[in-house]
């Protein structure tokens, strides 16, 4: 009675965490809005309206209103999922994010695979090897795929990789003789593909998302490492490691059954806010590869002041960083028996 008890008592706090945090998140995406010096109203009518026009749209959007007014139409309008209509493209927000949020997915995912598969591997054995010439060369490694811009080193890969060599596709998310030959079902084009049975746009999609991945990959998988050493370094430091090793347990057990065992917890943090970052911030990537995706439609659309795409993506991003602290909350207790 006591355990269900406490249980409901989390749940509850957890619950209440998770409204007045999506809140704050309201009340700062609604000031962001009314902070840009960008004018809504001139954006929509144009440069050249009257200042008739102008007056009455300016109504009909209710900034005439007093600012508590404005917010609480602003609430309406999230709780009913209407984000209005985007200027740029004349439809509902929503549905076009609903069209380029996958293609970002699809990037991230495959580029968090890579990041995460190649990161803590090399933070490991840095770890082990600490000071002596592995760990040397992974932290030089890491240090360049840290400090490298992601736009330089996705030219200089396009005119490697897809001009010279061939090895990979270009620009886009297939190629142009594909666009058009799949349904649109769920805007996944590897999986709307496979499930048409078009193998043909299935490689090509592969053949184009490998070397944005790739890049987004390695540059991601710099901060896996460094945190994935640091936290190696802390255990291996421990007494248990000691201990086994004097048990008689070989190295290769004590580093990967204990003490990398050890620090999964942490690393489902780490690798979760990689994977956030990765979602919101391949914005320099997807204008490189023309990859028409989330951070492309933002970019676009702050450039022309479309504050209703704008405010509705800000709004998005701050929910994909809640819903993965929420998701590594939930595999803290598979991974961390302590914390169920």
């Amino acid at each position: 009675m006591r355990l269900d008890r406490r249980r409901l008592n989390g749940i509850a706090e957890q619950g209440v965490s998770i409204f007045v945090t999506l809140f704050g998140l309201l009340i700062l995406t609604f000031v962001i809005g009314r902070i840009m010096p960008v004018d809504p109203v001139r954006a929509i009518v144009g440069e050249d309206a009257t200042r008739e026009v102008y007056e009455n749209v300016y109504r009909q959007l209710g900034l005439d209103r007093p600012m508590w007014q404005q917010f609480l139409l602003y609430l309406r309008d999230v709780v009913t999922l209407d984000f209005g209509t985007s200027i740029r493209t004349g439809q509902p927000v929503l549905q076009d994010i609903a069209r380029v949020l996958p293609a970002t997915i699809e990037l991230a995912t495959f580029a968090i695979i890579i990041g995460a598969g190649l990161g803590t591997p090399l933070g490991v054995i840095a770890a082990v090897n600490k000071d002596r010439w592995p760990d040397q060369l992974i932290r030089v490694i890491s240090l360049m795929g840290h400090s490298m811009p992601i736009f330089w080193t996705g030219m200089i890969a396009l005119l490697i990789f897809y001009a010279n060599l061939g090895w990979v596709g270009g620009s886009g998310r297939m190629s142009q003789f594909y666009i058009g030959m799949v349904p649109e079902r769920t805007n996944f084009l590897l999986i709307d593909s496979a499930l048409a049975g078009e193998w043909e746009v299935f490689r090509s999609a592969i053949n184009h998302i490998i070397l944005p991945a790739a890049l987004l990959g390695y540059s991601s998988s710099a901060y896996i490492t460094r945190m994935t050493r640091s936290f190696m370094l802390d255990q291996l430091g421990q007494e248990y490691v000691t201990t086994a090793r004097v048990k008689g347990l070989s190295r290769r057990q004590t580093v990967w059954r204990h003490a990398f065992g050890n620090i999964r917890v942490q690393l489902v943090t780490i690798v979760a806010l990689a994977y956030g970052a990765l979602l919101e911030g391949a914005v320099l990537i997807e204008t490189v590869f023309a990859w028409p995706g989330f951070g492309q439609y933002l970019t676009s659309n702050l450039l022309i002041g479309d504050m209703n795409a704008v405010m509705t993506c800000v709004l998005i991003v701050g929910v994909i960083f809640i819903g993965l602290n929420i998701l590594s909350d939930i595999l803290y207790r598979v991974f961390d028996p302590r914390t169920r």
